[in-house]
């Protein structure tokens, strides 16, 4: 279908798209294996300029917004949604400084991460505040001209490999989720250690990491925004990173068509392949038509967020919703088309299935995402 997407649009897309086949394929099922981080593909990104896709150009990147990560994020997900990570992770952690960082924050930070020669992560996720943001347990102390942390950030991707890490930590906790505040951390700090690397079901290319606070010493002009203000930036955040899972998630759902429909062409049973059998074809047509539609709503959820669009959480959040959901059903059906071969790891589609379930939990689940599409429904029901 045509987008109507700019030239510049289709370059960044085309590039991806050249990079996933040429230097991702071939290694993927090696880095999902070992579970090791991708370095030598994240500097093939940055030196492509991939990495600072979304960053304005006076910080050293190239302006293209949301948009173009998501068209970036898409084509790398397509061949590996795991290695596809080193840039969206990066984007999570960076959208809170590129939303509420002073420019002086914004000078010192962005144009490390545009060129890639630094990645970012976020940080909220704790082992008792998952959904629950408002119970997380971190806290930020102040003295004097200094924040001290103390706490434990769970599952956190990007984590250990990153340089920078937007956290989010209670500074009030009487006020409950009032009483959080997002700081800039970096990686070497005192009291700032990684925990255990988790060894996780699916997009085993991409570290995750727990990061543990002890009096870890934070200087107050790293805090993003104000005091008080963590949650909003933390909300704020995810409006505009769903909308990459989002397309994870598509990406991730088109690599396992492909390999589906190549599979069914090829595969005889009965005399026949398996494509001449109507049962299959309507799996097909079934499975291409979730995605076309889950592709359109990720490319104008990502538009309103780059238009500055008002009262975006509930689009950003049906985006997220539509196409995980969408990634589960088509790569588990991909898996079912290659029969026994797609139980098998010599056949990529069981490695699609396993890295598409986390779209449906990360970046808040989707009973979450519902819960947010439904309190939206109803403040505009009452607006009117």
């Amino acid at each position: 279908m045509d987008y109507r997407l700019t030239e510049e649009q289709i370059m960044i897309r085309d590039l991806a798209r050249q990079i996933a086949e040429e230097k991702i394929k071939p290694v993927r099922a090696e880095y999902d294996e070992k579970e090791e981080f991708p370095w030598p593909i994240v500097k093939i990104l940055a030196d492509s300029d991939l990495m600072g896709i979304y960053i304005p150009e006076q910080y050293g990147g190239t302006g293209g917004g949301v948009l173009a990560l998501c068209l970036a994020t898409e084509e790398l997900s397509r061949i590996c949604g795991g290695i596809s990570l080193s840039l969206a992770a990066t984007a999570l952690g960076t959208f809170p400084l590129l939303l509420y960082g002073n420019e002086e924050q914004k000078k010192k930070y962005l144009p490390d991460i545009a060129k890639g020669k630094k990645l970012s992560a976020f940080a909220i996720t704790e082992p008792e505040a998952g959904s629950d943001a408002g119970s997380i347990k971190t806290t930020a102390r102040k003295e004097g001209n200094y924040y001290i942390l103390n706490g434990t950030k769970q599952w956190i991707t990007n984590g250990g490999e990153a340089e920078f890490y937007s956290v989010i930590a209670m500074t009030d906790k009487k006020k409950g989720a009032r009483g959080a505040t997002a700081f800039i951390l970096e990686k070497g700090m005192k009291g700032f250690e990684f925990g255990k690397k988790e060894k996780k079901l699916g997009i085993r290319g991409s570290a995750t990491r727990e990061l543990i606070f002890n009096d870890c010493k934070v200087p107050a002009e790293n805090i993003l925004g104000k005091e008080g203000m963590g949650f909003i930036v933390a909300m704020k955040t995810f409006d505009s990173s769903r909308p990459g899972v989002a397309a994870q998630a598509v990406g991730i759902a088109q690599g396992a068509l492909d390999e589906a429909v190549a599979y069914a062409t090829q595969r005889k049973q009965f005399g026949q392949t398996i494509a001449s059998f109507q049962g299959i074809q309507f799996m097909l047509a079934d499975m291409a038509t979730q995605v076309e539609a889950a592709r359109a709503l990720v490319y104008s959820v990502a538009r309103m967020v780059d238009a500055g669009c008002k009262d975006v959480a509930g689009p950003s959040a049906m985006s997220k919703l539509f196409a995980s959901d969408t990634a589960m059903k088509v790569t588990t059906d991909a898996v079912q088309i290659f029969g026994g071969y797609g139980y098998m790891r010599e056949y990529p589609v069981e490695k699609y299935m396993r890295d598409a379930k986390i779209t449906q939990i990360y970046e808040g689940t989707n009973q979450i995402q519902r819960t947010i599409i439904a309190l939206n429904l109803i403040k505009g029901s009452h607006k009117k």
